[in-house]
């Protein structure tokens, strides 16, 4: 990993937290009204919405430079979503391990070789939502390993890399954490960090 630049550093002065007040909460994410002093000195209520697992996201890149996607109905957004493998795992949870579970339940692929390549926040303006993405390399199945829960209602597809890219950029995988791990695996591959013969593959 690049060594950190020194204009990234902070500045000025912090939030300050005050007192909070559980709003609404499910086994998923609590959401709260809470009071705050802003970096200027000014009050600012705050309403946040705390999430209860990290999400993880997995770029699974066969050796012919495809990817697998999974479809399924969202239900936020009453749309019908093609995207990478995703998921939830607990925060007390190996994110790696999480990732693993979600490749295999949703598309019952194991990988030889896991690279953790991305870490962002999702939408911090009013979450404290954080999500790690992983390339997933030397896929197999995984007899058995295909369970996708009670409310799913998945659709497996294998398509070109760059295909899947092109798709994206142009707002047909509209999912922020399949935009976001497509753009760093193309960065990747163009940047060295894969193997030849696979980028060649995925860039074609």
């Amino acid at each position: 990993m690049p060594q950190k630049p020194a204009w990234l550093r902070p500045h000025g002065t912090p939030w300050t937290a005050g007192d909070e007040r559980v709003v609404f909460e499910s086994g998923w994410l609590r959401v709260t009204d809470q009071t705050a002093i802003a970096p200027t000195g000014k009050p600012a209520p705050y309403g946040l919405v705390r999430f209860k697992n990290l999400a993880v996201a997995v770029l699974p890149i066969h050796e012919d430079g495809t990817v697998t996607l999974v479809g399924q109905h969202r239900f936020p957004s009453g749309d019908y979503s093609w995207e990478l493998p995703e998921g939830g795992a607990p925060l007390d949870e190996d994110p790696l391990e999480g990732a693993r579970r979600e490749l295999a339940e949703e598309t019952g692929l194991a990988a030889a070789e896991w690279r953790e390549v991305l870490r962002a926040q999702l939408s911090n303006s009013v979450t404290d939502e954080r999500m790690i993405g992983y390339v997933a390399l030397g896929l197999s199945q995984a007899p058995g390993a295909h369970r996708a829960d009670d409310t799913e209602a998945l659709a497996l597809v294998r398509v070109p890399f760059r295909e899947a890219l092109d798709a994206a950029m142009a707002g047909y995988l509209p999912d922020m954490l399949t935009v976001a791990m497509l753009l760093r695996g193309y960065h990747m591959a163009q940047e060295g960090s894969l193997p030849g013969v696979l980028a060649e593959a995925m860039l074609r």
